[in-house]
């Protein structure tokens, strides 16, 4: 478990990143970190590995004080993906997925033949080992991102807006893949976004952050639509308006769910359509009691 109490985070010039920031995350889940510019989710997911110090209180992994522990270490027994994959250009994809073992003291050809394991973990082609980052598409170097952050098997893995560079198709390919992972590989996840979609599909807890590192509501993706904390919360997720805000239409029998900006985003099935014409659904398009075909 990592516990955030009274984390504050105040630069030189003034700047106050993060203010009196308490938190757990819980083992084996995905705590996703949602802000926008400014609100210190990545500070936040940086003082983890101690890429970032705190200016007072204390951050403890499994109940140890992470200050209490060398930098270099801690970074390599926590993996750490970023925007944009941060591979090295001039080291082939199998070196670079090796790196972190290798700085480790795992023999070469042991790092390399644990490298090609989790190039098939992430969905990468082995033929791609001895290519060069450079002859990669961004999805592919991201997933190779993804396989070097998780080379030592970390029980931690920090996600900074990961998937934030890539095309929206590819996007959804590795949010897709990510879920397979965490349901294969049963890791602590840090996810930082400022996408609210990528948040909602991705996230067991939910952190929604304000300017400054303040905490705006805590919750799981289904407890913070259903019941947002306050207007801002609601604002920032978009609760009541466009997709988030569906009502049943009756259109030639079916049960047709249309959203607020009056697109149809799905199909209710299971029940007969009378039955929900005054019936409205605040959500991403599912029902209690019917399934939502698109």
């Amino acid at each position: 478990m990592i516990e955030f109490r009274s984390v504050s985070k105040r630069y030189p010039d003034g700047t106050v990143a993060v203010e009196n920031f308490s938190l757990e995350l819980p083992s084996r889940q995905t705590t996703v970190l949602l802000g926008s510019s400014g609100s210190g989710k990545t500070t936040l997911l940086r003082m983890i590995n101690r890429m970032v110090d705190p200016t007072s209180g204390s951050i403890e992994i499994d109940g140890v004080d992470i200050a209490t522990l060398e930098p270099v270490a801690l970074r390599r027994d926590i993996g750490y993906v970023m925007q944009n994959s941060g591979l090295l250009p001039h080291r082939k994809v199998i070196d670079n997925v090796a790196t972190v073992p290798l700085l480790r003291g795992v023999p070469k050809k042991k790092a390399r033949q644990d490298a090609l394991v989790l190039l098939d973990t992430v969905g990468l082609d082995r033929s791609l080992a001895n290519r060069y980052p450079s002859q990669l598409s961004g999805g592919q170097q991201q997933r190779v991102g993804v396989a070097r952050g998780l080379a030592v098997d970390p029980n931690i893995l920090l996600m900074d807006e990961p998937f934030g560079a890539v095309d929206p198709i590819v996007r959804a390919e590795l949010q897709q893949e990510l879920i397979r992972l965490k349901r294969e590989l049963h890791k602590t996840v840090v996810f930082v976004t400022h996408d609210v979609e990528e948040a909602l599909l991705l996230g067991d807890q939910i952190v929604i952050l304000r300017t400054g590192g303040e905490v705006a509501q805590i919750g799981s993706p289904a407890n913070i639509m259903a019941n947002p904390a306050d207007d801002f919360v609601a604002s920032f997720i978009g609760y009541g308006r466009g997709k988030r805000s569906l009502h049943v239409e009756d259109h030639d029998g079916e049960s047709m769910l249309v959203d607020g900006d009056g697109n149809l985003a799905g199909v209710l099935v299971g029940t007969p359509a009378s039955e929900h014409k005054a019936d409205s659904f605040q959500g991403s398009g599912a029902s209690a009691q019917g399934e939502v075909r698109q």
